[in-house]
């Protein structure tokens, strides 16, 4: 039996482009804020309301690569993944702690193209099995160096 689940499926809107930097062991990193909103009508004064939050969400390796080079701020993606805290220190001593989506996979929803593709950390998870539903968009390949910009799918 499982002795937990820790699991994050977000859409929602990238805040600013990608922030992608290279470990000392030359793995690449990716940061991003991605933003998911939700709207309600107020039962008092019948307005719509609206409530946005904002997400730390993280991307290693081929990932991160694929993230700093196709993403984009305002770019609505797909992205699953876990929940981590981390601790780290400020400049003054002062222990402080921040939580982060760590993507495992990731689905641009609005690339130049009109379609999607569909990108994913490499490990084998059950949500990347092929799924039978025909309206769902179809997993691209892993983009090589040579990857032409000028396909219009």
């Amino acid at each position: 039996m499982a002795k937990g689940v820790n699991k994050v499926i977000l859409i929602g809107n990238v805040g600013k482009d990608p922030d992608v930097r290279y470990m000392p062991n030359g793995n690449a990193v990716a940061n991003v804020t991605l933003a998911t909103s939700e709207s309600w009508k107020d039962k008092n004064s019948g307005e719509t309301q609206e409530r946005t939050e904002w997400h730390r969400v993280v991307f290693f390796r081929r990932l991160a690569e694929i993230v700093g080079e196709y993403v984009k701020k305002g770019s609505k993606i797909y992205v699953e993944g876990r929940l981590q805290t981390r601790k780290w220190q400020d400049q003054s001593g002062q222990d402080r702690y921040t939580t982060e989506i760590v993507a495992d996979e990731m689905q641009m929803l609005d690339s130049r193209g009109g379609s999607s593709a569909s990108f994913d950390s490499g490990r084998p998870s059950s949500a990347s099995r092929p799924s039978n539903d025909a309206a769902a968009p179809v997993s691209a390949p892993m983009p090589d160096d040579g990857f032409d910009d000028d396909i219009p799918f």
